[in-house]
């Protein structure tokens, strides 16, 4: 059983991805972590960001079940991500991971933002996670805050709409909604509220599917 979740930063697809995961015994993998865990290597190696033959070396060898989400979470990483997420080769070479992580049994839940279009277009369920921009940007300014840190929601909320902009807008695979995604908007929605809806919405599709 695969289960894609896509949608823009902040939305809570991450947390909820985890949820569903844990909730049908399958397992979870965050694609923003793979492009993410590329860019620490090649900052970590020293190499330019332009440097495609060695991304892709580095996206060929990576280890998905290895991946750590507070090592990776630095600015710096974050930023050397978006440049590198751009390049066809690299996309191909994670599309190509991520899928093959997504088949293996029982089955998996991915997150990310072009799951349900490009990585698994075949998936059992395929979620559209959003929410408007400034509950996103409260949202990100909050998990700022709880990790001690000093949160600008201003900053937040500006890098947000750079992101969405970016990422919808660019030439491989930008972020939209699959022609039969359900659309979650979470706006209005703790997680408890985001992941029974997204439980119904999976039941039904086992239910019709056998």
């Amino acid at each position: 059983m695969i289960i894609a979740v896509d949608g823009p930063a902040a939305s809570g697809k991450g947390t909820l991805g985890r949820r569903l995961a844990a909730h049908y015994g399958l397992r979870h993998l965050d694609t923003g972590l793979t492009y993410r865990a590329v860019a620490a290597a090649m900052l970590d190696a020293d190499k330019p960001l332009t440097d495609i033959a060695a991304a892709v070396g580095f996206a060929e060898r990576l280890d998905l079940d290895a991946l750590d989400a507070e090592r990776l979470a630095g600015h710096d990483i974050g930023e050397a991500a978006s440049r590198i997420s751009i390049l066809p080769e690299v996309r191909a070479a994670l599309t190509a991971q991520q899928r093959a992580f997504a088949h293996r049994p029982p089955g998996a839940v991915l997150d990310g933002r072009d799951i349900g279009t490009v990585v698994c277009p075949d998936a059992l369920v395929k979620l559209y996670v959003t929410a408007d921009a400034p509950t996103r940007a409260r949202r990100r300014a909050e998990e700022i805050a709880e990790r001690g840190g000093a949160a600008d929601i201003a900053a937040i909320l500006a890098d947000l709409e750079r992101r969405d902009q970016r990422d919808m807008s660019r030439a491989v695979a930008p972020l939209r909604p699959a022609a039969d995604a359900h659309l979650l908007d979470t706006t209005e929605m703790d997680i408890e509220t985001a992941f029974r809806a997204a439980v119904d919405i999976i039941d039904r599709a086992r239910r019709k599917h056998g």
